[in-house]
């Protein structure tokens, strides 16, 4: 019988923080992103180049990368979420846009990913690496499923420049936390995790040591590109081949 490995704390907080977003959840983040959102993600999927073959997406939530990864090459897709509501909104998504047939998706933890070594032509990932105990291993096993000489791009939300950083202070500590309470009672708990998290994030991982986590997990040429005034980050390179 496999060995059932019990949920992290991190692992728990972040099933509990989801479990009441997926209706909402595309719409509040490009209302909180005003917009920038869905372009942070196509340019996400664009970092893979038009390749086809097989890509896992990891974290896939709603499916939303998974199905911009369709738009833009001709691939297969398996999306990998630990929540089980998330993945429900998915696969209703993928179905009411025609494109089950080129998609599945799998209740899983990015930390421990249920597939062989180099199963996966591409590989992205969203949002992902706040939740997690052990940045730097989790890149490990994520690269680890990936073909030599395929692609891994990952988005992450990042703290602005200093010009911008008091004002994005404001947004996230009093405004994010104020449209969430007027929406529902779990997206007030997301607007006042969210700025914290991100900041406490930035604080034990900047992005300088990041790239070089990306390198140690055998992702060479590993480059990052701050979007919309560094509000986001999108690190994306190549697995040793």
């Amino acid at each position: 019988m496999a060995q059932v490995i019990p949920p992290t704390e991190r692992n728990a907080h972040a099933r509990h923080l989801f479990a009441g977003l997926p209706r909402t959840y595309d719409t509040m983040g490009r209302l909180l992103s005003f917009g920038q959102d869905p372009r942070w993600r196509r340019f996400l999927v664009s970092r893979l180049g038009a390749r086809g073959g097989k890509v896992l997406d990891v974290a896939t939530g709603t499916g939303a990368v998974a199905m911009e990864v369709l738009r833009q090459t001709p691939a297969y897709v398996v999306g990998l979420d630990q929540s089980e509501p998330m993945l429900r909104e998915a696969v209703g998504r993928t179905a009411g846009a025609g494109v089950a047939s080129r998609i599945s998706f799998v209740l899983g933890d990015g930390q421990r990913l249920p597939f062989p070594d180099a199963t996966f032509d591409a590989l992205t990932f969203t949002y992902l690496l706040r939740y997690v105990d052990d940045p730097a291993a989790t890149l490990v096993e994520l690269a680890r499923v990936v073909k030599p000489g395929g692609a891994m791009a990952g988005l992450e939300f990042h703290v602005p420049r200093k010009r911008w950083e008091p004002l994005w202070w404001v947004y996230t500590r009093g405004v994010m936390p104020a449209i969430g309470r007027v929406v529902s009672p779990s997206w007030f708990e997301v607007g006042r995790f969210l700025g914290p998290s991100i900041s406490a994030f930035y604080e034990h991982y900047p992005l300088k040591e990041q790239v070089p986590m990306w390198c140690g997990a055998g992702i060479l040429d590993a480059q990052a590109k701050l979007m919309s005034f560094g509000a986001a980050v999108v690190i994306w390179g190549t697995k040793r081949g």
